[in-house]
């Protein structure tokens, strides 16, 4: 049998001694390619809400307003979100060559991201228990001052949701993950935008009809989206740290190009590295065997998959696992 991980370095027969190492040495980096501009912005945004948080909170207090201190509470989420997403493309970048990572500092990303998601969950259970506080003993709202200031901050929020939106959709990707670490971030600041909708929307109907519950009904509101949001990031960390495949279709794109000529594909496993990086291992059974270099060769090209390791058997053994 023959194994092939790409790239690996490469020793000259003959007894000559190997070729410079450094030439053949694994790129294992793994980072996204926005890494550093996604970086950039994300210290940016984290100063912005960092702001808009001592108003939102100063303006709740001051005013009474269920809306603001909602509003305010979820952006102290997103500044604790932010510092974490902020520090994970520091962390990843800075370990990026570090020998330890076996497959890179890749999915340091998507930790982040997971720690995030669950600090979004927390904050839906809080606003969702001062809400109801707030339904069952309602308190008075200065409307004409809350109104004006939680429409202030949702103009900052939607302009960092701008900030951070993705650079491009990259082509060819079979997954439409991209960088989780930024998605996560993105996701804290649009719930926090929908949430500002809705608040400024209560307290519109409170001053108009003198409706007190809009005011702590639309926190609740608020909070079922936000652990919606949550939900829906935990399962997407949790499915990149698990190793889910991450690609059913580069999956199925790899098994037909490594049986294109009549070799039985007996093992496959694909698994996310980091941001548009994938790895394959793929264990393979044909008579007469090629050479692993044969079939890496046909997978050259293929969008994402940045590490691969190939093993050929004679046809007729059977995969160990």
């Amino acid at each position: 049998m023959s194994s092939v991980a790409r790239p690996l370095p490469t020793a000259v027969s003959g007894g000559e001694p190997p070729r410079e190492l450094d030439a053949f040495r694994e790129n294992r980096t793994y980072l996204g390619a926005d890494h550093r501009r996604n970086e950039r912005r994300t210290w940016i945004v984290t100063g912005i809400c960092l702001v808009t948080l001592v108003g939102l909170l100063a303006g709740g207090a001051l005013f009474r307003s269920m809306a603001l201190t909602a509003s305010g509470l979820h952006m102290a989420a997103h500044v604790a979100a932010l510092l974490t997403a902020a520090g994970a493309y520091w962390l990843a970048r800075r370990m990026a060559g570090d020998a330890r990572f076996a497959f890179g500092a890749g999915k340091v990303g998507y930790l982040a991201g997971f720690a995030n998601a669950v600090v979004l969950a927390i904050t839906a259970v809080i606003i969702a228990v001062e809400s109801v506080h707030r339904l069952i003993a309602p308190e008075a709202v200065d409307y004409g001052s809350a109104i004006p200031l939680a429409g202030a901050g949702l103009v900052v929020t939607l302009l960092c949701v701008w900030l951070l939106r993705p650079a491009h959709k990259a082509e060819g990707h079979h997954d439409h993950d991209g960088d989780l670490n930024l998605s996560a971030a993105h996701l804290h600041l649009s719930a926090d935008a929908i949430i500002s909708v809705l608040s400024i929307g209560g307290l519109v109907a409170g001053q108009a009809f003198g409706w007190s519950f809009a005011d702590p009904l639309m926190g609740l509101v608020g909070a079922a989206l936000v652990a919606q949001f949550a939900y829906t990031l935990i399962r997407r960390a949790g499915a990149a740290l698990l190793d889910v495949n991450p690609s059913p279709v580069l999956t199925e794109e790899i098994r037909t190009r490594l049986q294109a000529s009549g070799a039985r594909v007996l093992d496959l496993h694909l698994w996310r590295l980091g941001p548009g990086h994938h790895a394959a291992v793929a264990v393979l059974a044909a008579d007469p065997p090629q050479p692993a270099e044969t079939y890496r060769a046909r997978l050259e090209g293929l969008p994402g998959l940045s590490h691969l390791t190939i093993e050929v058997r004679r046809d007729g053994t059977h995969a160990c696992c």
